[in-house]
């Protein structure tokens, strides 16, 4: 039955006999209800929220299927089971909860999915230190209700977060809501510990920060299951809040807004949340407030007296932009919707073709960033509505969050290539980055080598040293020629 069902992108996939033979050892590993064939988990490991696999789900296709799926349960098991694919030369496909947004877990050359969700233990919070170590297969909400349990916050919160992997966030180098005061992963991680294609498992060391030669752990960050498998990570985690500031403004014009916020980054002040609204997003989100102004929300945490502190300064600096105060019922309401995808859901329903695409800006280019990359978008024909926010910010920059919405007619593939290829185009036109913290996966691989130039040789080289059998999520990063899936 699996065989029958038509597949978009698979490039290959293994002979059989030796997929069998694999099964086989494996189950001696693992045990035999930890390997499978069967149709569902099959298809319930092949694809994640990439918009292009959802539209060929819609018409009762995918893009790929592996040939077996194994659930290990810790780092000595996935040791032997990669060795074993090495050696056997079996494609290999890592998965947490297929969370991502670009095709990241697709075996394009079937092979066996390594479904990690059963690692998804907590081993030790280390309260003097400030420091959890947590295996990769951990839910996300999961881990933080445990960590909350114990007075304490990991300050990861990605939209995905109910949906989503510790394991995941480290290989796609993911960014939280809260990440202006807490960081991005790659900022909250100390040490990894991982497994190459060869078997060979290592770890860093769980120290603040050294200077013996480069951190080949943290190499793996963002890596999208290229080079190994992240098994699992010490992270640093910080006490509840003892405080918590909610504060809403408006200005007159996006740019006001921007230098509102790089003035109060230029001070020393991190709230937790900063998201400035153009005036479409901040009627369609905040309906009360119209769609003439734009919104900014601030969710400022910690210790008392460093919020007071920090609320006073970000006063100042949003003032001398000409902001009008909106209160704090915004924020409440951004906090309970934060995690809500139903109209997506619904304009998808309705035949929209619809994706976020988010990118990194200096100050300098943050507006132009996002005015070319919306003039871009609207220039193709079917597009309906070109929206942004900006949901990160740092002292250097923000993340800019553009959304776009579209009824093309029939050949939704076609239309979808030609938005991103618009937008990439813009993005590093403008001289941003094409990514913030959704990551490359399969899709943006297209464009990696205008984004890291001979970087992306430098990146090859490693990959053929670590990797020299190619069985590591084949096509990703840019690092392998997908052909059924071209600019």
């Amino acid at each position: 039955m699996v065989d029958a069902l038509h597949t978009t992108l698979q490039e290959s996939k293994t002979d059989q006999v030796l997929i069998d033979r694999y099964a086989g050892e494996a189950a001696e590993i693992v045990g035999a209800e930890n390997v499978s064939a069967n149709q569902a988990d099959l298809l319930s490991t092949c694809r994640d929220y990439w918009p292009v696999g959802n539209i060929w789900r819609a018409e009762g296709s995918v893009p790929a299927l592996p040939q077996l799926v194994v659930w290990p349960h810790n780092t000595e098991e996935v040791s032997r089971l990669l060795a074993l694919a090495d050696r056997e030369k079996i494609p290999v496909t890592p998965f947490g909860e297929g969370s991502g947004a670009l095709g990241g877990v697709v075996p394009l050359r079937g092979g066996v999915t390594f479904d990690l969700k059963r690692m998804n233990k907590v081993r030790a919070i280390d309260e003097k230190n400030l420091l959890v170590t947590v295996e990769s297969g951990l839910n996300g909400a999961l881990y933080e209700e445990q960590l909350n349990h114990a007075g304490y916050t990991g300050g990861h919160f990605p939209q995905s977060l109910r949906c989503s992997t510790v394991g995941g966030w480290l290989s796609c180098r993911a960014a939280g809501q809260f990440s202006t005061r807490y960081g991005k992963i790659e900022d909250i991680a100390v040490s990894l510990e991982a497994v190459l294609p060869d078997g060979t498992i290592f770890s860093g060391r769980n120290v603040p920060r050294t200077a013996t030669g480069p951190r080949v752990d943290h190499f793996l960050l963002g890596s999208e299951g290229t080079l190994g498998i992240i098994t699992s990570a010490t992270l640093r985690i910080w006490p509840l809040p003892e405080k918590r500031r909610l504060a809403a403004y408006t200005f007159e014009r996006l740019e006001d807004g921007l230098e509102a916020i790089r003035l109060f980054m230029r001070a020393g002040t991190r709230p937790a949340v900063v998201r400035l609204y153009d005036s479409q997003e901040t009627g369609n989100h905040f309906p009360d407030l119209g769609d003439e102004r734009c919104a900014l929300i601030l969710l400022i945490e910690g210790a008392a007296k460093i919020v007071e502190a920090e609320a006073s300064v970000i006063e100042d600096c949003v003032q001398s932009r000409g902001a009008e105060s909106a209160g704090y019922k915004h924020v409440e309401h951004w906090l309970e919707k934060r995690f809500d995808i139903s109209v997506a859901s619904m304009l998808f329903q309705k035949g929209a073709v619809l994706d976020t695409i988010e990118v990194s800006t200096n100050w300098h280019n943050a507006h132009s960033t996002y005015r070319t990359m919306q003039e871009a978008l609207l220039g193709v024909e079917g597009t309906m509505l070109v929206s942004g926010h900006y949901s990160h910010v740092y002292p250097e920059g923000a993340a800019l969050y553009m959304t776009t919405v579209g009824f093309p007619g029939e050949d939704k593939i076609a239309y979808y290539k030609k938005i991103w290829q618009v937008a990439m185009k813009a993005c590093l036109a403008e001289g941003s980055a094409f990514s913030h913290h959704h990551g490359v996966g399969l899709h943006r691989g297209l464009w990696m080598a205008e984004e890291h130039g001979t970087g992306l040789d430098v990146l090859r080289r490693i990959k053929k040293a670590l990797d020299p059998h190619e069985i590591m999520n084949y096509g990703k990063l840019g690092l392998g020629e997908v052909q059924k899936w071209q600019k």
